[in-house]
């Protein structure tokens, strides 16, 4: 009989603050965020800990920077202080300020910090708490939270931190799936297909997914590769790899059918030559037939994998 394994609750005041941000980095690692650069560790950061590339599929990738807010209390002070540095260092403005707290965070500070980034000219901003962060952490990268919770130093530089974020050899099966789940986590998912705005879009998310569940292999849009995840071959248990491995041929399915149709005219672009036109044409039958495929995909990922939460809104 196993014995069941749990993360005990996370009191990141116990750890340093090159610990913690070594963990905030791994974590946005682990979410497939492109070009980060940890500026902490140099001990001159100009107001960023972290800087890097929030991928998107239906807008614009945000750069962003991340503030490691390892302290009792975030001040407004010291955000206002941190946002007016990063926004002249030699980057430039970024496009969204991100801090992750390891306290509380009210409402009123949430709003000020906000408005104190609005008049910078910065339009987004991101606050985790302590127990927001953790929530994500036990969601997309449990592994990093076991192995801090076990006191298991983390890699000191960030590209040991990057090397370490891709061996996947003491990951579990369920940390696994919990990884894989963020390939289904787009618009591409989550649309009903009338409401879909972006026919090239869609079938690239839809391709993307593939790549991702057969050769652990995550891309931007433009093809870069920005991480690797584990293959089917890292799964132990028999049942799971070949639950997953009849995801892959319902996305194998949900791509043929958008073919056929797109072929046949049942789903039809303007025909204003623009590939990006959010503009088309397509019978009810197409709609309801692409959103059946698409349940298929999902209803067959969470067999093997009951949280999953993704579902057509």
């Amino acid at each position: 009989m196993s014995i069941a394994q749990t993360v005990r609750p996370i009191h990141f005041e116990d750890f340093s603050g090159s610990e913690f941000e070594r963990l905030v980095f791994a974590y946005h690692l682990c979410e497939g965020w492109t070009d980060l650069a940890w500026y902490g560790q140099t001990g001159s950061d100009q107001g960023r800990d972290i800087v890097g590339t929030r991928p998107f599929d239906d807008r614009p990738d945000e750069r962003t920077v991340i503030q490691c807010v390892n302290r009792a209390s975030l001040t407004q002070t010291k955000a206002e202080k941190d946002m007016s540095a990063a926004i002249g260092a030699a980057f430039g403005r970024p496009a969204t300020f991100k801090f992750v707290c390891r306290c509380s965070v009210s409402a009123q500070r949430r709003d000020e910090v906000k408005a104190a980034a609005n008049k910078l000219g910065v339009a987004r901003v991101t606050i985790w708490s302590g127990s927001e962060f953790e929530e994500h952490l036990r969601l997309r990268a449990e592994f990093l939270l076991r192995r801090l919770v076990e006191g298991v130093p983390f890699p000191d530089t960030a590209a040991e931190l990057r090397d370490f974020v891709d061996r996947f050899s003491a990951i579990t099966d369920d940390q696994t799936l919990a990884m894989l789940a963020r390939a289904f986590d787009r618009p591409a998912f989550r649309t009903p297909f009338q409401q879909e705005s972006n026919l090239p879009a869609f079938l690239q998310a839809v391709e993307d997914t593939i790549r991702v569940l057969s050769t652990g292999i995550w891309q931007t849009r433009e093809g870069v590769e920005i991480h690797r995840l584990p293959l089917l071959h890292h799964i132990r248990d028999p049942s799971v790899r070949s639950a997953l491995e009849a995801t892959v041929r319902e996305l194998d399915h949900l791509r043929r059918r958008y073919k056929t149709l797109l072929s046949t005219g049942a789903i039809r672009p303007c025909g204003c030559g623009d590939p990006s036109c959010p503009t088309f044409m397509l019978t009810d039958a197409a709609a309801r037939e692409m959103d059946r495929a698409r349940d298929r995909v999902l209803t067959a990922f969470r067999k093997p994998y009951p949280s999953f939460s993704v579902t057509l809104e």
